[in-house]
């Protein structure tokens, strides 16, 4: 029987939770994930999904991943290496690596599970990370897991990377490895991937990125932040949880023999069930749409604008950035919280972001653009900003 005080105490920790306020609870969708969801009964206005371009209910992927299942099976009920590995697999791996501009890329149950396992096999204890302050807690998660020397630089600041680019190399690291989120996701800023590139150039150090809020939106055909900056990285992460579809599954791109090392190396990767079928298949169909939709990108760039440009005509205090990620910002958890639930009794799902998730004091509604929503949606949702913003005194 569990003991009774270890039970207590962690009851202890999730009442301190929720007197700070800082305890996150989930809602129920009874439909599918799209511009609007069913929660409760009620339609609401949803700005709160990574489903960027619209995929997640697209009928196409649909389809593809119903054929898929009459086709390859509904599970694979292996890792690769034992008999996990269908054609679709490899077929999305090659199709990826074109799409990315890489030699080969390898799949992953989650993007989390990417960053936790790249970095271990590739980089030892004679090696150096630098990685950005604000990066993904899955790149941190990885980067413990790694016995290379650890270092970090300010966010986006190119004068203290350049400081511990220098650092590492007095120390004697053999190998250095930049490791940066291509977008910053609370905040909806955009790696400084250009000056990071010419850094890394001058001091002989790897690029490592990751793109999970990029890719399929962002950059030539939704290449991501590199083809955005016009610059080549090493390692490129990313997932298909997103704008890819919106499922699950993530991966790795970069050079042959990093793939072909992660395939024998990767915890997660050797030690995980193979993706299935039909999120496989839908992540190809997903991939031959993103490649053609300048349209849907297109939508996305003008509904991100008009919405930050109505919040700030409102009065709102917002993060600066261009990414269809737009946070405003409240301080403190309660208030965040709060807010929320004005914003949700007047037909709006948000989430309230704080502390784990981000700084203490920091805390937001971070709102998130889709191609699919209409300008009279983004009206609909900037009045019930309004009313929600006066009720609860931050406008």
């Amino acid at each position: 029987m569990t003991d009774v005080g270890f039970l207590d105490h962690l009851r202890g920790t999730l009442a301190e939770i929720e007197a700070a306020g800082l305890m996150k609870r989930e809602r129920l969708i009874e439909a599918a994930q799209g511009v609007r969801v069913q929660v409760g009964g009620r339609q609401m206005l949803n700005l709160c999904a990574n489903n960027y371009l619209g995929l997640a209910d697209d009928p196409r992927l649909i389809a593809a991943a119903k054929a898929s299942m009459d086709s390859h099976g509904y599970g694979m009920a292996s890792v690769r290496f034992i008999c996990g590995t269908q054609d679709l697999h490899r077929a999305l791996e090659v199709r990826l690596a074109r799409f990315l501009g890489m030699q080969d890329a390898i799949l992953f149950a989650a993007c989390f599970d990417a960053n936790a396992g790249l970095f271990e096999p590739l980089l030892g204890e004679q090696d150096a990370i630098i990685s950005d302050s604000l990066n993904h807690a899955s790149i941190i998660d990885g980067v413990r897991l790694c016995k290379a020397r650890r270092y970090r630089f300010l966010n986006n600041d190119m004068e203290d990377l350049q400081a511990q680019l220098q650092r590492a190399r007095a120390e004697g690291a053999r190998f250095v490895l930049i490791a940066t989120d291509g977008v910053f996701s609370m905040d909806g800023s955009f790696a400084n991937l250009a000056a990071i590139a010419a850094l890394a150039a001058e001091y002989g150090a790897l690029t490592m990125v990751d793109d999970c809020h990029a890719t399929g939106f962002i950059g030539p055909q939704g290449r991501g932040t590199p083809a955005a900056a016009g610059v080549a990285v090493d390692i490129l992460t990313g997932t298909f949880g997103k704008a890819l579809g919106g499922a699950l599954g993530g991966y790795i791109a970069g050079p042959q023999p990093v793939i072909d090392l992660l395939r024998q190396r990767a915890r997660p990767y050797l030690f995980s069930n193979a993706l299935p079928p039909a999120v496989v298949a839908a992540a190809l169909a997903a991939l031959d749409i993103v490649e053609g939709a300048d349209d849907l990108r297109a939508d996305l760039a003008r509904n991100a604008a008009y919405w930050r440009a109505g919040l700030q005509a409102l009065g709102f205090d917002l993060l600066p950035g261009a990414h269809p990620i737009v946070p405003v910002m409240l301080g403190e958890a309660p208030l965040a919280q709060a807010f929320a639930q004005e914003l949700d009794a007047r037909g709006v799902m948000v989430s309230a972001f704080f502390y784990p998730v981000v700084p203490q004091g920091r805390a937001r509604i971070r709102t998130q653009m889709n191609a699919r929503l209409m300008l009279g949606d983004l009206d609909f949702a900037l009045d019930a900003f309004a009313a929600a913003g006066k009720a609860v005194g931050v406008i």
